[in-house]
């Protein structure tokens, strides 16, 4: 069953310079004949209210989705928070839900679960684990937090998970469907999980 939570915005963290599938986008690297993040698309569009996309390469066609897309505006490559940045700058939503273009196996439960978890911990930021492994890019956080990510980046600080451990922090398990965070970095990675679907 999926479970629509209403009140929030997603964006699509793409990118990346992929530097172990040598330089390709990702989320336009193709897996059972579908994109990785059209895959991404049909998994978040039944549980959130928007959908923006962070891209900084063929931009002309991450906009054939008829999504909003937005390009990192620092000068140099700063990683994910450069897209956390850009999705609460933008989103319309109180909620910004943060997921990789290269999570074809998203959890259809995801935004309902980290909510509920933010909420009864009354927290600003819940962010998915599984198997005692966290994964600080799946994540949900209240969009006032911008202020703070904004203060952190001013001061030349880019890891993920140490802004997110700043703030009033939990982490969800979701060792239950842990195949959903599964990397895909290398294109072996890529033929190791469409032999897996194949076969499921």
């Amino acid at each position: 069953m999926i479970l629509k939570t209403p009140d929030i915005s997603s964006i699509i963290l793409s990118g990346g310079r992929a530097t172990r599938m040598r330089g390709v986008d990702k989320g336009l690297v193709i897996l059972q004949q579908k994109l990785l993040i059209q895959h991404v698309i049909e998994h978040l569009t039944p549980q959130i209210d928007e959908i923006l996309i962070n891209a900084n390469r063929e931009i002309a066609q991450y906009q054939t989705f008829g999504l909003p897309v937005f390009q990192d505006v620092h000068a140099d490559f700063i990683g994910p928070l450069a897209g956390f940045s850009l999705g609460l700058q933008h989103a319309k939503h109180d909620y910004l839900l943060t997921v990789p273009c290269d999570s074809p196996l998203l959890p259809h439960d995801l935004a309902q679960r980290l909510l509920e978890a933010l909420i009864t911990q009354n927290a600003d930021i819940a962010v998915a684990s599984s198997e005692g492994n966290t994964h600080p890019v799946f994540c949900l956080c209240k969009k006032n937090v911008l202020p703070s990510l904004t203060a952190y980046l001013a001061n030349g600080e880019r890891r993920v998970s140490s802004w997110q451990k700043s703030l009033a922090y939990t982490e969800v398990d979701f060792s239950d469907c842990s195949d959903a965070f599964i990397n895909l970095n290398t294109f072996e990675d890529l033929a190791a999980l469409e032999l897996k679907l194949r076969h499921a």
